[in-house]
């Protein structure tokens, strides 16, 4: 028993390590990822392109996220989370490779939405690799700390992003764009590099008898959250996008950075609040039944609505249009925030340890589906109607959030609790 117990502490101190590690590579691509986006969408706009052709180079990135987190799912059950994240990781480098180091003549629509594919291609997996990690150093019977670790990722995680946000745009700012491109590349090089010195093991269990067809959950509660999380994340990206960073710069009259560095700050509140989720959002009990559920994410979503729907309103009325969309947003993110770690939570409640690779694939390629929705809708919709049009497409989205998540279960039924592997093992002797 003495050496069970032994081995199985040995076994837990190896996973969160290598979750350390795999969750610091996961911080570096993500401020990578954020400054990307920055340098591109400033750089071709200054170039003259339109908010609609700017829109149009971040397409393939959020097609090729749809197909990164089916496909990323099924290779993370089958071959393990380590080898998507060394994958994650070293597509990156390809993808800034090829900003950096191309021909001024080369930097084109369609080349440039290659090079974004292969960003979506790393974050995605990356991301998933993270995410499905903490299911695996958690214990089972532990609901609450399970939440809170879902939240401070999912929470630091976009603080980083925010902070790559302002990275972006101070480096395009000081350097240029082949600099900076080169500057993001070796950050992920380092923790690439640290990774694969510093991992031993792996993380998790690969199944080889993983099937493709697996991906595609039967999971009721699965599908309608990932089918809510479509909706809730067009509803940010539909302005966030390509028209709001596109109406700080022409309408307002900020420069890069100052655009940069507001996005930035916003995205880590944003974070922040996220990570701050367990204390703020909390059913009345104790235990695990204290802990979010369909209810808790439906009535965030319906609160949600209200926010774009006041600043387009405040908008059309001729209200300082830097007081409304600064004011906005910051109430707009709080909310938005806490809906978001509730869903992060309740992916990995309504999974099974077992599949959870799979599922949060299923899930996150749902994520990517609403922000390609989002960002081509963002271009257009801003190119025909202004920041207002992308507004109320975000009350649409947000409204069709809360009725999709009247239909998400309001308590986890014993046949939703997590499994772990051990159980799924004696199961099969």
């Amino acid at each position: 028993m003495a050496v069970a117990e032994t081995t199985a502490q040995t076994r837990q101190a190896g996973d969160l390590r290598n979750y350390i590690l795999v969750t610091g590579a996961y911080w570096a691509d993500t401020i990578t990822d954020g400054a990307i986006r920055m340098l591109v969408l400033f750089y071709f706009f200054n170039l003259g392109y339109t908010p609609f052709q700017v829109a149009m180079l971040f397409i393939f990135y959020e097609i090729f996220g749809v197909i990164t987190n089916l496909v990323g799912g099924y290779l993370g059950a089958r071959l393990g989370l380590k080898s998507t994240l060394f994958m994650g990781l070293g597509t990156q480098l390809v993808a800034l490779s090829m900003l950096a180091f191309a021909p001024q003549t080369w930097l084109v629509v369609p080349y440039v939405m290659v090079a974004q594919a292969f960003s979506g291609i790393a974050k995605d997996l990356t991301k998933m690799s993270s995410k499905s990690a903490v299911k695996l150093v958690v214990p089972e019977d532990a609901p609450g700390t399970l939440y809170k670790w879902v939240a401070i990722l999912t929470g630091s995680k976009n603080a980083l992003k925010g902070l790559g946000f302002f990275v972006g745009g101070l480096l395009l700012t000081l350097l240029g764009f082949s600099t900076a491109l080169l500057i993001l590349a070796g950050l992920v090089l380092t923790a690439l590099i640290t990774t694969a010195v510093l991992m031993k093991g792996d993380l998790g269990k690969a199944d080889k008898k993983a099937q493709f067809r697996q991906m595609f959950s039967k999971n009721r509660a699965v599908n309608m959250l990932s089918a809510a999380r479509v909706f809730l994340f067009g509803s940010r990206d539909v302005w966030f996008v390509v028209g709001l960073p596109v109406f700080l710069y022409d309408v307002v009259g900020w420069n890069f950075w100052q655009v940069g560095g507001f996005l930035a700050t916003w995205v880590i509140g944003y974070g922040i609040v996220q990570a701050s989720a367990p204390g703020l959002v909390r059913r009345r009990g104790a235990g695990p039944i204290s802990e979010p559920n369909g209810r808790t994410a439906t009535w965030l979503a319906f609160a949600l609505a209200a926010f774009p729907a006041g600043i387009a309103l405040a908008l059309m009325n001729g209200v300082d249009p830097t007081l409304v969309v600064v004011g906005g947003l910051i109430a707009f993110g709080v909310i938005f925030a806490l809906n978001s770690a509730v869903h992060s939570y309740l992916i990995l409640s309504y999974t099974d340890s077992s599949k959870v690779a799979m599922n949060v694939g299923f899930y996150y390629m749902a994520n990517a589906s609403g922000r390609l929705i989002g960002t081509v809708l963002s271009g257009w919709l801003y190119q025909i109607y202004g920041l207002v049009g992308c507004l109320w497409a975000a009350v649409a989205f947000v409204l069709a959030t809360g009725l999709i998540s009247l239909l998400l279960p309001r308590d986890i039924s014993p046949g939703l609790h997590p499994v772990s592997l051990e159980k799924v093992a004696e199961r099969r002797r």
